[in-house]
């Protein structure tokens, strides 16, 4: 039985992740108290219910302190039961995660008894840092509208094949900001700008002439075999380790031309080996 575990920041997207594995043909349960979740796995595994064989279930802060310090020993409970768990940690920077609240109006979990919004976040976050540190994947979702979240939760988590890595490549300008939810990060901007040249400075690293422009520049190619040689050599370690998942993320200023054309590159060298578990993503251009 396959289960994913669920969790981060209220307002991070936990929900639109769980519906979004439900979509897939999970078995989903929001909001479940931590102490529970293997009784329930219990349930799911036995004969006449065994229909379910990938369930999902959310969890947050609500479980309390005593059972979030036990959550490394709920996982090894789990997985000596033959489940196949996986955990998702879902984040967002402060602001976003207020201004959320803000448009929702809803009220966050914790901000009872006249404590404010800010700090409510700030105890949730020191609640579930013992759930973030065992994470398979984070996912930062400052930037990311329902529908990305959504795509994403289908490519990288429900869409994986069992037992394969699961490769997220990703462009993003440093002048907007460096991604909390990266493994591996790579900086390009030694490389020549195609923003410096007035016909391509309003394409991206998608377009022809900007391919070309950066193909035909040395530079760009050791850069990029180097790369590629890098992640040929360590991928292979981080499967024999069982990793599930692992984000690489490439950076130029503004994440319009460089890195875009890195990623794409670099997603469909891989996409040889690793098949449907790569996914790209352009964080700029979303």
């Amino acid at each position: 039985m396959k289960l994913v575990i669920v969790s981060g920041l209220s307002g991070s997207g936990k929900t639109v992740a769980l519906h979004a594995l439900e979509d897939q043909g999970y078995y989903c349960i929001d909001n479940l108290h931590l102490g529970l979740v293997t009784a329930v796995v219990q349930q799911l595994m036995t004969p006449r219910l065994k229909l379910y064989d990938r369930a999902a279930v959310g969890i947050d802060a609500r479980s309390g302190v005593d059972e979030l310090d036990r959550f490394p020993q709920i996982l090894r409970e789990l997985r000596e039961m033959g489940v196949d768990v996986e955990v998702v940690f879902f984040q967002a920077e402060l602001d976003t995660l207020l201004k959320r609240f803000s448009e929702t109006r809803r009220k966050h979990p914790l901000a009872r008894k006249g404590i404010p919004l800010k700090e409510a976040i700030h105890i949730e976050k020191t609640l579930l840092a013992q759930v973030a540190g065992e994470a398979d994947l984070l996912v930062d979702t400052t930037r990311s509208t329902v529908h990305e979240l959504t795509t994403l939760v289908r490519d990288r988590i429900a869409g994986s094949q069992d037992e394969s890595l699961s490769l997220l490549f990703q462009s993003f300008g440093y002048k907007h900001g460096v991604p909390a939810d990266s493994d591996y990060l790579f900086d390009i901007r030694c490389l020549p700008n195609p923003h410096w040249e007035p016909a391509l400075r309003h394409q991206t690293g998608r377009d022809p002439a900007v391919v070309d422009y950066l193909s035909g520049h040395p530079l760009v190619e050791e850069m990029y075999g180097m790369l590629r040689d890098f992640l040929e050599t360590w991928l292979p370690r981080f499967e024999a380790e069982n990793r599930c998942y692992l984000s690489v993320s490439i950076g130029c200023t503004g994440g319009q031309h460089r890195s875009v054309y890195m990623v794409e590159r670099l997603g469909r060298h891989f996409r040889q080996a690793y098949e449907d578990n790569v996914s790209v993503r352009h964080r700029e251009l979303s």
